[in-house]
């Protein structure tokens, strides 16, 4: 089954090292300037930190975590699990998905380019302070050489994550040796999320050589009239499917991992596929309540609202079919599990406040506030990442032979929690009083919900080194894992990927 490729050592697991690596290093890199907005915000005016560089850390901050640090947890992820769970020896093209890695190194050293340069005092390359968005015309009329190369990183991360979902969805499709009706749910979501990758990142590849073209050779095709509304459109006809693509496979993680340490079989597996399925579609539709108060005319906004709206659907049904494979179970508390459900609840908490958004009258009220940062910080920070720790803790033994400390594990697991729970709850309070985001300074009233929230930044902070502190522990002391780690081969849920 195994193809000849010329680079007979790399294999699906390498792949999924590079893969995680590379996110554990951007994620800690971006978990950085997260940290240094906290601070910043401690004090309700700036002081040594001035407001472009405040603006800089937010900008890097959402590219980074992003495009640098959940695709490649996520691909990271499925290059670990996808190949054993369908039985294949290993991923169709192996040679195709070092080349997507490959690619990923240079990308992250060009949207970096700004901190970079700022760091090293390279005179004329400052860090990038648009907004992650770039929205025009700031980002076409900077003068900042940083903005280009950032814009190169991104086209990088283009091509790269096409040539990574395009080798998943062959190998899927060409080395699975299981009937399609017995394919995992996590596969699915893997499967799923690939073919959006196909769809939408050639649309952020085409979208950037736009600004690329209006800095380097003044086309005018972003600026004046209508054009930063044309951005606006491509720009969220991409972005939208992103964040679907970085939730699904979570989602997937979730489906699997819970019923394994709830001692059944996942509560409607071809419900869990076919709403799988429809948030893949549906995402395609909704890229436009980022934009009702941009002007868009009542009926537009009408029909956004009611697609955005449709989407809660299929996400409400995987929800239930967590809530019914719990009902009943006989739940071990390990790490992985206390990770899902923590992902589980976070979900539910982002997911509601997602669905305010949905509506025109509230968006128009809270957009431009904090509360947008919290939702979208409870859903990513809370339920993606919690869903990959789960799915990184339950697929260690398979990638390195050896198990994470349990103990510390869960300590990593419980200060990430509570810490997310406290700065995002946090953030809410003060969006719920439409404290405006994006803006370094804030009436001294909100200072006691800003320091709380810094207080739980650093506890995150905490609970990442202790993440660390137990790899490393793992890697240089651990010793090997039996051939079924979680003890799973009794139950009722089949462990296709320990055999």
């Amino acid at each position: 089954m195994t193809r000849s490729t010329g680079r007979p050592n790399v294999d699906h697991r390498r792949l999924a090292r590079w893969h995680l690596v590379l996110a554990l290093v951007m994620g800690l890199w971006g978990g950085l300037d997260a940290l240094f907005l906290r601070t910043a915000l401690v004090t309700p005016t700036l002081g040594r930190l001035t407001a472009e560089t405040y603006n800089a850390f937010f900008t890097t901050h959402g590219l980074t975590m992003l495009f640098l640090f959940a695709l490649p947890a996520i691909w990271g992820v499925a290059y670990v699990a996808v190949p054993p769970l369908i039985e294949a020896d290993d991923v169709a093209a192996p040679t195709l998905g070092a080349v997507a890695f490959w690619l990923q190194v240079p990308a992250a050293l060009s949207i970096r380019a700004g901190t970079i340069g700022g760091i090293l005092g390279l005179a004329g390359l400052e860090p990038v302070a648009s907004g992650w968005t770039l929205y025009p015309p700031l980002s076409v009329l900077s003068a900042n050489p940083a903005v280009d190369a950032l814009l190169a990183g991104l086209a990088l991360v283009a091509v790269g994550t096409t040539l990574t979902a395009w080798t998943l969805l062959c190998t899927i499709l060409r080395e699975r040796e299981v009937r399609w009706l017995e394919v995992d749910t996590f596969t699915w979501t893997v499967l799923t999320a690939a073919v959006m990758s196909l769809l939408a990142f050639p649309v952020l590849a085409t979208t950037v050589a736009l600004v690329l073209a209006d800095r380097t050779l003044a086309t005018g095709f972003l600026l004046g009239g209508g054009g930063p509304l044309v951005w606006q459109h491509l720009f969220w006809f991409f972005a939208h499917p992103l964040v679907y693509i970085v939730v699904l496979p979570p989602m997937g993680i979730v489906s699997h991992v819970l019923p394994r340490f709830a001692g059944r079989q996942l509560f409607g597996h071809r419900s869990s596929v076919y709403s799988t399925l429809a948030i893949g579609v549906v995402s395609f539709t909704v890229w436009a309540h980022h934009m009702f108060v941009t002007g868009l005319s009542l009926p537009v906004r009408t029909v956004f609202m009611f697609t955005t709206l449709a989407v809660a659907l299929p996400s409400s049904a995987k929800l239930c079919t967590w809530l019914v494979t719990l009902w009943g179970g006989s739940i071990r508390y390990t790490a992985p599990m206390v990770a899902s459900l923590a992902a589980v609840g976070f979900f539910v908490v982002g997911g509601v406040t997602g669905v305010f958004l949905a509506a025109v009258p509230i968006n128009v009220r809270y957009t431009g506030t904090y509360y947008v940062v919290a939702h979208f910080h409870l859903l990513l920070a809370g339920f993606v990442a919690l869903a990959l720790v789960a799915g990184v803790y339950y697929w260690f033994p398979l990638l390195t032979g050896r198990r994470l400390e349990p103990g510390l594990a869960r300590l990593h697991v419980w200060l990430t929690v509570v810490g997310v729970a406290v700065t995002f709850g946090a953030l809410l309070l003060v969006g719920l009083a439409q404290l405006p985001r994006r803006v370094a300074t804030y009436p001294a009233a909100y200072a006691p919900l800003h320091q709380l929230a810094t207080v739980g930044a650093y506890v995150i902070a905490a609970g990442q080194a202790v993440f660390l502190a137990n790899l490393a522990r793992s890697l240089w002391l651990g010793g090997p894992d039996p051939d079924d780690p979680w003890a799973l081969e009794s139950g009722p849920s089949h462990t296709r990927e320990w055999k």
